[in-house]
């Protein structure tokens, strides 16, 4: 029985992972923090605790245990987190310095060693101490800005026998984020001087000694760093880049982020010949037209122009066509955006076909500013049917190595769109009902123009390709599969119990 349920189990993760089914997440008031070791930020961790008199010794030990449980879940390392211990009563030890052990099982033998002092309960000389020398760079501390978080636990059972307050705001001052955790006849009122804000977060109650290690789970959560990109817990468009505690998001070469920090879309890297090719027939009316200009010059602005960069023509049709102009015309962003807003309406009929020909005949060309072993791409708009016959002139383009977006907007015939779009069609045309929504279609056009087209998925450098993407899940699939085998035989066990 033992056995077949491990198998079903690892047969169902398995195929999560190759079939990409999503994985079904519970209601989480935040990411989730691993059971095991899990990955710290930089923190400079310091424990301040009671052994005063009223401490028996087996409740001393219950708190080392404790102290021990925080440990044990924690990256150590002089990298990543690093321990001290202040041990007080009527006076202060310093039982060990952040930097007097650099790995977790020294750590915990340094610990099991701990004696209780068995006096008074100085607690803020024991604060301001650890303020002063624990928190020393000549002790371990790293004191350059942002280096590492300044974390203390104080673990106290009676009231202070000197003023605690004092001593709390200056440490705190100094940028030390304070926990305080009370037992039995602890004090509230000085627990609450002690403990950072808020309050409800940095300060924890309990009734006895054999009650403390409960909270163990709570530390865990507040050092341990989940991989949000891992998890994710992440709304980056393109890349997710793990950062301690955080994320930030990074974008597929040829792309840019975008101003909000998660979208990509600009092409600053390589070039592009982009022409756009505007249908101005009467049924487009005015104030759409204006609508239509708005539309180009959004995607104007997500693209670097210039002679390494972005160059950009305009091509307008109705029962004619008109150059507005060449690829080699303007060098600036500016300028494009206002040679766009002074173009006239036409106001005829819709000839799609003969503007296609003249965007491959006429102007991705080398005399009007075509470059060699750039990407070519055209932006056809249109809002009804054509009157003349579109496949040939479609094909010609799309057969020429020009990359063919179509927008259609009211009537324009999807059909129409789906032969002018190049492969994969889906990728490659947009409809919309109301010109008012092309917005949002410019919005996706920015990120796909950038994009390098699909490749042949037959094509050698594609297997390539392939092969390369399949083992790296196979490799994360092997790593998730060793951590899930553990906490397999864990839950196993409890279940056997």
């Amino acid at each position: 029985m033992k056995g077949l349920f491990s198998g079903l189990l690892l047969f169902t993760l398995i195929l999560v992972q190759v079939n990409g089914v999503p994985k079904v997440k519970p209601p989480k008031p935040g990411p989730q923090v691993p059971t095991g070791l899990c990955k710290t930020k930089p923190t400079d961790l310091v424990f301040i605790i009671d052994s005063s008199r009223s401490v028996r010794p087996s409740e001393f030990e219950q708190v080392k245990v404790f102290v021990s449980q925080v440990i044990e879940s924690l990256d150590i390392s002089p990298n990543a987190t690093q321990v001290g211990v202040v041990n007080y009563a009527s006076t202060v030890k310093n039982e060990f310095t952040l930097n007097a052990h650099r790995n977790k099982a020294s750590v915990l033998r340094a610990v099991s060693q701990i004696q209780p002092l068995s006096s008074g309960t100085m607690t803020g000389l024991a604060i301001q101490f650890a303020k002063n020398i624990a928190f020393r760079e000549s002790h371990g501390a790293r004191v350059k800005a942002n280096a590492a978080s300044k974390v203390a636990i104080i673990v106290t059972d009676g009231r202070p026998q000197d003023r605690v307050r004092e001593s709390a705001t200056q440490a705190k001052q100094t940028g030390i984020e304070i926990f305080a955790i009370g037992v039995g006849r602890a004090e509230m009122n000085s627990l609450r001087e002690i403990a950072s804000e808020p309050l409800e977060e940095h300060l924890d109650y309990v009734e006895s000694y054999s009650a403390i290690e409960k909270l163990s789970n709570k530390f865990k959560e507040a050092f341990c760093v989940v991989d949000l990109c891992d998890s994710g817990d992440h709304d980056c468009e393109h890349i997710c880049v793990s950062t301690p505690g955080s994320y930030k998001c990074a974008c597929n070469e040829g792309f840019t982020l975008n101003p909000d920090g998660r979208s990509c879309g600009t092409c600053s890297s390589g070039g592009v010949d982009l022409a756009f090719v505007i249908d101005g027939s009467k049924s487009v009316r005015p104030e759409n037209f204006q609508l239509v200009k708005r539309f180009i010059n959004q995607i104007v602005d997500a693209l670097e122009i210039g002679d390494q960069n972005a160059r950009i023509a305009l091509v307008q049709y109705s029962s004619s066509v008109r150059t507005e102009f060449p690829l080699n015309k303007f060098k600036s962003k500016q300028n494009i955006k206002t040679a766009v807003k002074k173009m006239d309406y036409m106001e005829r009929g819709t000839m799609t076909g003969l503007a296609l020909q003249h965007l491959s005949e006429n102007i991705f060309v080398p005399s009007q500013g075509a470059r060699e072993n750039i990407p070519k791409v055209g932006i056809v708009f249109t809002d009804g049917r054509s009157q003349d016959y579109i496949n040939d002139f479609a094909q010609k383009a799309k057969d020429k190595g020009i990359r063919m977006f179509a927008i259609g907007v009211g009537n324009a015939l999807e059909e129409e769109l789906r032969i002018i779009a190049s492969d994969p069609v889906k990728d490659h045309y947009h409809y919309t009902a109301d010109f008012k929504t092309m917005n949002q279609i410019a919005d996706k056009l920015q990120v796909k123009i950038c994009a390098a087209p699909p490749k042949d998925p037959c094509a050698c450098e594609s297997l390539v390709e392939f092969q390369r993407k399949v083992e790296k899940i196979i490799k994360t699939l092997t790593s998730k599969l060793g951590a899930f085998t553990k906490k397999l035989a864990a839950l196993e066990n409890r279940l056997l119990v």
